[in-house]
């Protein structure tokens, strides 16, 4: 029996994604490969592209998908201008920048692109559908799952899940990279409960450094380089 390609594993995940538990008033859940089936064909290809193989990778935890980037594309970090210009792959119904994607790929291009960078890496979120939250009436914005304690606490048994089915595509567990300082003592707790990683590595979030940062970019890409122990020669 052939085993299952990573790709393969990622698209079945994503294909039977759904949260259906319960979120507190004024919170609601975007999943991106119900609305829009475009999103659904991005995300294919690209994970055809780049993760048709059996490689162990190693695993980097964002928050939750922003409604720009893979609240879009499907492609965690990826907004659609990054998925055409770097991986090659247009997206018609659909035309999104998100600062994250921005400092994600200027650090991939560092790496030594997006080909040597995915076969090294898989990105995902512990809740890894878009959450928006309603600030005035009618009005969604961005939120993160540990925004709200109520939130945290009616999602954090569907994360904990997320994260076991991450970690079953064959990523490597002995060290885990999250990134963004909240996200990590969020993650830190849901460790100590389920046992997931031997070792979490802490990185600032790439929308942190775009917004607050941007004149020490270059500090914050090297840093990423480094603690992920490549050399690019």
């Amino acid at each position: 029996m052939t085993q299952k390609l990573f790709s393969s594993k990622v698209i079945d995940f994503n294909q039977h994604l759904n949260y259906t538990g319960a979120l507190p008033q004024g919170f609601r859940v975007i999943n991106p490969f119900f609305d829009n089936p475009e999103t659904m064909v991005v995300m294919s290809q690209f994970y055809h592209k780049y993760y048709d193989d059996n490689k162990q990778r190693r695993f980097i935890i964002g928050i939750n998908p922003g409604r720009n980037g893979a609240g879009v594309t499907g492609i965690p970090f990826t907004d659609t201008k990054r998925l055409e210009s770097v991986c090659g792959i247009k997206m018609e119904s659909a035309h999104t920048h998100e600062v994250s994607s921005v400092f994600v790929y200027d650090m991939i291009a560092e790496y030594g692109g997006a080909t040597e960078f995915y076969r090294d890496f898989y990105i995902n979120s512990p809740f890894p559908l878009a959450i928006l939250r309603e600030t005035k009436p009618g009005q969604w914005l961005n939120a993160n799952y540990y925004d709200d304690p109520q939130l945290l606490k009616m999602t954090e048994d569907f994360m904990i899940d997320s994260l076991k089915k991450h970690i079953s595509l064959g990523l490597d567990t002995s060290e885990v990279f999250v990134l963004g300082k909240k996200n990590a003592v969020c993650i830190e707790k849901m460790n100590k409960k389920a046992k997931l990683f031997d070792r979490i590595t802490v990185l600032e979030h790439p929308r942190y450094i775009q917004q607050y940062k941007s004149k020490e970019k270059q500090l914050y890409i090297d840093k990423y380089i480094l603690a992920f122990g490549h050399k690019n020669e």
